[in-house]
């Protein structure tokens, strides 16, 4: 999962990288490996920061200071495909043709086929194992096969009308063209999330475009009439003005329900559905279930509690609706990353104690009703209820927003190995079991995909995989997912780990502050005569 943005202004002597810095701040919560800005600046020249690390410690005055140009792409990153090694930071950048920068969110299912085709047919070299590299290269061939030396929007939508029809999975995309403007388009069935959104300029003469992974960048950032990028669309703009264009045959609109869930922020709207309300339909309905199993087991609750900070608002309905109190028994530390997405179970087990603190007050001699928006992996869900047990809670139930989670996800959220997920082969007695719980309820599936779909009726479908295993897209073979959970295993993912950190000095090391990489012209209808230059700034955490 990754967070990804694009940005114009309309008057180019304006630096737009602060902005973009201050709108990726806003998506730090899809992604805490990494983050990186490349700009447009005069003559089509890009100008990079990029490294390992948070929004905040990355781009300080002096990066953004170095960031020239009124046009740029941004991405915040954690790796699902590839490694830790800051070389994978996004953006990616070729010089050819005509300089393009590119951001992705999401995974590809047809990654092998595509490196060899890459190779063997159109010869261009993948540098690193990220898909978005891939992703960037089949976008970047497409439009080589135009052999113009200016292009057109009508050769963009052709070279992304075929980029659609070679890759599959799951893909949100923002691209920068040098000298020529931003590009969004998204996998035929919408999985993975991105919109735009625009505004005035102070004077009134122009406008400004963002692209962003969440309508709440552009919220914060002033943009008015968020639309969401259509499954299967292109959406090209420049300062002359916005281009649209379909360039795959219809399919199923399915955007992945876990947005919903988990991953988006509450004060964002993805594809016409508040996720805000969307959670607070999930703690009514969740309720009804709650009180049911309560009943059937014959146990009462005193009190109502949330794991901060995705499961509150769903917590929050669950208690109006079975009249019980309410309490926050959790202080969050804020300066400890998510630990669902951290690599190692001893990393994530250590970390949860580092964020949470339970207050024995809220606790103490109570049946309490835990609420959390999923159970993953359990080792959260393990470590909060022992928490609980540890200053006096009686009984602990944990209720789930979410079914039992059983399937690895294969488009861009790290749920690697069946035999990670808590849930795998266990019914929910074996699970509360397993994460000592006296008593586990989940939602059902089909009354969480109605407390979205409720919200906007004319989504028929949702990618589910992770609950039922039916992989929307298709072509997800056993024998693949054995290759996913082989790459991403735990064991490899530290090993990765630690190999970054001296490939990360390495990095550093070759490419010091004002290291510049020329390329071929850009690709201009406003003439450049200039070279495409790249001026890096690497940093080192």
């Amino acid at each position: 999962m990754c967070g990804i943005l694009g940005l114009l202004l309309h008057d180019p002597t304006v630096n737009v990288a602060a902005e973009i810095a201050e709108g990726l701040s806003l998506l730090q919560h899809r992604g805490q490996d990494a983050c990186g800005i490349i700009t447009c600046g005069p003559k089509g020249r890009f100008y990079q920061c990029k490294a390992n690390g948070m929004v905040r410690d990355i781009f300080d005055d002096s990066s953004i200071a170095r960031l020239i140009g009124g046009m740029g792409v941004g991405h915040v990153r954690y790796p699902t495909a590839g490694s830790f090694n800051n070389a994978e930071a996004q953006p990616f950048y070729v010089n050819s043709p005509y300089g393009i920068v590119f951001a992705h969110n999401g995974n590809l299912i047809n990654t092998s086929s595509l490196m060899q085709f890459m190779d063997q047919v159109s010869h261009r070299h993948i540098n690193t194992a990220s898909d978005s590299e891939l992703l960037l290269n089949i976008f970047a061939d497409n439009l080589q096969k135009t052999g113009k030396f200016r292009i057109n929007e009508e050769d963009i939508f052709t070279a992304i009308g075929g980029v659609v029809s070679q890759c599959k999975g799951a893909y949100a995309c923002v691209a920068m063209l040098a000298g020529f403007g931003i590009i969004a388009f998204r996998d035929p069935n919408g999985i993975r999330p991105v919109g735009m959104a625009s505004r005035k300029t102070a004077n009134g003469e122009g406008s400004d475009y963002i692209f962003a992974s969440e309508s709440v960048v552009a919220d914060a950032c002033g943009f008015t009439d968020w639309e969401d990028v259509k499954p299967g669309e292109a959406v090209i703009i420049t300062r002359n003005g916005v281009s649209r264009r379909q360039v795959s045959s219809p399919s199923t609109l399915a955007p992945d329900i876990f947005e919903y869930v988990y991953f988006a922020r509450p004060d964002s709207v993805i594809d016409g559905v508040s996720v805000y309300r969307s959670r607070m339909a999930m703690g009514d309905v969740l309720a009804e279930k709650v009180k049911r199993v309560l009943a059937e087991n014959n146990l009462t609750v005193d009190v109502v509690i949330p794991v901060p900070d995705t499961s509150r608002v769903a917590a929050l309905n669950l208690a109006q609706r079975l009249a019980l109190p309410y309490r926050e028994g959790f202080i969050k530390n804020r300066y400890v990353g998510r630990t669902f997405i951290m690599p190692g179970q001893q990393m994530r087990k250590k970390n949860v104690r580092r964020k949470l603190n339970a207050m024995a007050l809220e606790f103490a001699d109570k049946n309490v009703l835990l609420v959390d928006d999923s159970i993953v992996r359990g080792t959260t869900s393990k470590e909060i209820v022992q928490m609980a047990k540890d200053v006096g809670a009686k009984k602990v139930i944990v209720a789930s927003c979410a079914p039992p989670i059983r399937y690895p996800n294969v488009y861009g959220i790290d749920m690697p190995s069946r035999k990670e997920l808590v849930a795998y082969g266990r019914n929910e007695v074996e699970i509360a079991k397993a994460i000592g719980a006296d008593l586990v309820v989940f939602q059902s599936l089909p009354d969480l995909v109605e407390s979205v779909r409720h919200l906007n009726t004319s989504i028929n479908a949702f990618d589910c995989s992770v609950f039922t295993g039916d992989y929307i897209t298709g072509g997800v073979t056993e024998e693949y997912l054995q290759h996913v959970e082989g790459l991403r295993s735990d064991n490899n993912r530290l090993k990765l780990n630690l190999d970054t950190n001296v490939l990360q000095s390495d990095v550093v090391n070759g490419y010091p502050n004002g290291h510049a990489a020329e390329s071929g012209p850009p690709s201009s209808t406003a003439g450049l005569d200039d070279s495409v230059g790249l001026h890096n700034t690497w940093k080192s955490n």
